[in-house]
């Protein structure tokens, strides 16, 4: 276990263990609709670099899959532009989608990676606050390659 502090930390990691994923790989993000989103273009400006094709797939429901691009003097941003997320060379899953409110099952997730990973055996990354996998059990449910785990902490100075 390594541990990293801060948004430096959190973001370095994530690019740290997209290290092995090719250049111009496909990318799925899934996480829950309006929660996880905005990590997940936060993730994809860190590997902005790699030229990955990246995509949303909100609740784990491929049929909804959107294209991340990057929007000048904006960053990076889901678009409102259907995409193909079939044979990605990496699914990254946030923790969102572990929440009873905001998200699904596990066994829809687990569905949605066999629905689209066809021949390829793409690399699940998990990205999650609190160790929300672990309370919700995920982690003995879908079987990821790494997990990152982040806590934050808030204080008010005033």
């Amino acid at each position: 276990m390594e541990k990293k502090k801060g948004i430096v930390g959190f973001t370095g990691t994530f690019r740290e263990r997209m290290a092995d994923t090719k250049e111009g790989s496909k990318v799925v993000f899934t996480g829950s609709v309006a929660v996880c989103s905005p990590f997940i273009e936060l993730l994809a400006y860190t590997v902005r670099d790699r030229g990955f094709d990246m995509l949303y797939v909100p609740k784990a429901n491929a049929k909804e899959a959107r294209k991340i691009r990057e929007i000048e003097n904006i960053g990076y941003s889901v678009v409102d532009e259907k995409g193909d997320p079939k044979n990605p060379d990496a699914i990254v899953v946030l923790g969102g989608l572990a929440m009873p409110k905001f998200g699904c099952t596990p066994e829809d997730v687990n569905q949605m990676i066999e629905s689209i990973s066809g021949d390829k055996k793409p690399k699940i990354f998990g990205v999650g606050f609190m160790n929300i996998f672990e309370k919700a059990g995920w982690d003995k449910k879908l079987d990821f390659d790494t997990v990152i785990d982040i806590t934050m902490e808030t204080v008010v100075v005033k």
